[in-house]
């Protein structure tokens, strides 16, 4: 009889627990492979497979088991039954190291609720690993990606902000003949980033959920001509240099402003995660570069008014928010303001007791905002940890013939605030013959008939320190967010309607519209009706003037004489509501027409009547009935046409 070996019994105990685990066999494979712009994962030779095995991918390599950036379902594959399969993903953004896949048994009794999604649904746990792939190298880490565009301080300026894997020197070069960049003008960049240390709160200072932000180049290019196309790459000769793309600069003459606005888009990634991602931001950014490629040469911009990417702390995501706007972002300046899902953590400097801030930023405390981005401005309060200061809180610029404003609905707006003065001070000294419009914008909203009720104290707040500001200074549009709904409310001043058209002049209270609707899902009820609480009735109040459920963005199309803004819906392309409001301001070609408009300027009630000969006035009188007969008929075929398109949130009480 042989004596007894501890080493054996040990490791026929490894054995039997790898059986009971799920059965893992040596011959099981896997492999991880580019194709194209897709990675192709294969495996094959796995014993007994079950419907909750899967494929976990990490990045870097030597991340642990638990601490992965994402998982696909081996029953996502048609042959997964047999032990063998295929599935893909789309070309992954650049992490600064390679991608790894394994493949994880999950019996179904380790299916737990302790360990869950953002949505509550259990997550993997990481165990019972089978199969391991080789590494797999996505991009150059050093070349420039993430590129985004936006205005800077002065009107013959543009900025540009992009990511490389190390902080070697990088150049903007730029000029206005594509063919013949030999003579494109070259300027240098500021470089920054942060680290693990600086992050706030749980999951952004995890292992979980960290990993290499990289490097951000900041570079401005200055002396632009006005209303002209011009070309520009960025990068270096040592590390590579992106494509070309090209932008139109800023021109303060322009008599057209052009712009495409939401909130609460996010992000769209291809596999399960630990938070909620938002597929539906892929149409949004879609219907937007079409409209975009349509205006030609005409300038426009982009503004996402809070809760950008949606990351929650998982650092990552942040890579795919900016592979994903790139396409439009490289091209055409890229504006946000901040939000709750960027900033808010439990220790956040102003926390008034009315305030509603809880966790919402996922331990980013505004870092990854303030240093990914450079709005204009110089808007500035300390983190309080020894991070990056937050930036890009509140600001303003002239876009042709509007003003836009940015504020923060996330830190101090009161009286006597720096933000209040700055927003008093900016709206006081707006040239209106320049700027006949002002567009004001925020995260938070101060009117909303969702029914929000954890905001209520702060909307209050909103109410008394904000709207003096917006009718005193003849704001003309309020944009709000953070309700993922598109709502338009009437003028607006003390809860009242000031006017209730859609089309009219200028009647001293801004429109209110909310603009939350860019791509995140989750939707909260309407207000309830008070007299029945307990029937599900959502009645739309009077003061509501349009209000839905699609996913989408607004179009703000302005002249010295109108701005137009209208809701496009991302289920098929098209226009669903529309404003239109004047200025007041009639150019000369003009002038004679808005005169002769039933001898009253457009919602003013100013008559303008002039003696008019019978024999005019009897032809006239001819051609209006004519004219009001044809436009009642249009109206009655445009309204059948619609209705089999698009039905509109009825008003409870018509």
């Amino acid at each position: 009889m042989y004596p007894e070996n501890p080493h054996l019994r040990f490791l026929l105990f490894l054995a039997v627990a790898a059986v009971a685990a799920g059965g893992a066999a040596a011959n099981t494979t896997l492999t991880a492979s580019l194709s194209g712009n897709q990675i192709k994962i294969i495996w094959s030779g796995l014993p007994a497979p079950d419907g909750l095995d899967y494929v976990a991918i990490y990045s870097p390599p030597s991340s642990l088991d638990r601490d992965f950036l994402g998982y696909l379902f081996l029953n996502g594959s048609a042959s997964w039954r047999g032990g063998s399969g295929e599935l893909s993903l789309p070309l992954l953004p650049t992490l600064r190291a390679p991608y790894q896949f394994r493949l994880f048994r999950w019996p179904a009794k380790e299916y737990s609720y302790h360990h869950v999604d953002h949505d509550q649904n259990p997550l993997p746990h990481g165990k019972h690993r089978v199969a391991v792939s080789a590494d797999v190298s996505v991009g150059d880490p050093a070349r420039p990606e993430q590129l985004h565009l936006a205005f800077a301080d002065e009107v013959d300026e543009m900025r540009v902000l992009f990511v490389c894997g190390d902080r070697g020197e990088r150049v903007v070069r730029y000029g206005l003949q594509k063919e013949d960049d030999k003579e494109w003008k070259e300027v240098g960049t500021d470089v920054s980033t942060y680290e693990q240390r600086h992050m706030c709160d749980w999951p952004a200072n995890s292992s979980v959920a960290w990993r290499d932000p990289g490097f951000v180049f900041d570079g401005l290019m200055k002396g632009l001509e006005p209303g002209r196309r011009y070309f520009y790459k960025v990068g270096s000769d040592t590390g590579g240099w992106s494509e070309i793309y090209s932008f139109i600069s800023r021109d303060s003459e322009a008599s057209e402003t052009n712009a495409f606005l939401f909130g609460d888009m996010g992000t769209y990634v291809p596999y399960n995660t630990y938070i909620r991602t938002q597929s539906e931001s892929l149409s949004t950014v879609k219907w937007i570069l079409r409209d975009i490629e349509a205006l030609g040469d005409k300038p426009a911009f982009i503004s996402h008014i809070g809760d950008i990417s949606y990351a929650r702390g998982y650092s990552w995501v942040w890579y795919h928010f900016f592979s994903q706007i790139e396409p439009i972002a490289a091209n055409t300046p890229y504006h946000v303001c901040i939000g709750n899902h960027e900033y808010d953590w439990p220790s956040q400097p102003w926390k008034p007791w009315w305030a509603t801030y809880g966790t919402d930023g996922g331990g980013e405390c505004g870092i990854p905002y303030s240093v990914r981005f450079r709005m204009p401005g110089n808007s500035i309060l300390p983190t309080g940890n020894g991070g990056p200061d937050t930036r890009n809180l509140y600001y303003s610029f002239d876009s042709g013939v509007v003003h836009f404003v940015y504020m923060s609905t996330e830190t101090n707006f009161v009286q006597g605030s720096e933000q209040h003065n700055f927003l008093k001070a900016d709206l006081e000294k707006v040239n209106r013959s320049r700027t006949p419009f002002v567009v004001f914008q925020g995260h938070r909203p101060m009117y909303t008939s969702s029914d929000e009720t954890r905001d209520a104290a702060l909307k209050q707040q909103m109410l008394q320190n904000l709207e003096p500001l917006l009718v005193t200074y003849n704001v003309t549009l309020a944009l709000w967010g953070h309700v993922h709904r598109y709502e338009r409310f009437c003028p607006m001043q003390n809860s009242q309607c000031v006017n209730t058209s859609s089309s009219f002049q200028y009647s001293g209270a801004p429109v209110h519209l909310v603009i939350g609707m860019g791509g995140q899902d989750w939707q909260p009820v309407w207000q309830p009706r008070p007299d029945h609480p307990d029937v599900p009735i959502f009645p739309q109040p009077e003061r509501s003037m349009y209000r839905g459920g699609e996913f989408g963005y607004a179009r703000l199309v302005a002249t010295r004489e109108k701005l137009t803004l209208t809701y496009v819906g991302n289920h098929d392309g098209q226009v669903h509501d529309m404003v239109e409001i004047f200025s007041g301001l009639v150019s000369p070609s003009n002038s004679s027409v808005a005169e002769a408009v039933d001898g009253t300027k457009l919602g003013t009630g100013v008559s303008t009547v002039r003696k008019i000969s019978p024999l005019y006035l009897e032809i006239g009188g001819s051609v209006m009935f004519a004219l009001l007969l044809g436009f009642s008929f249009g109206i009655l075929v445009r309204r059948k046409k619609e209705a089999a398109q698009w039905t509109q949130v009825k008003n409870e009480e018509s």
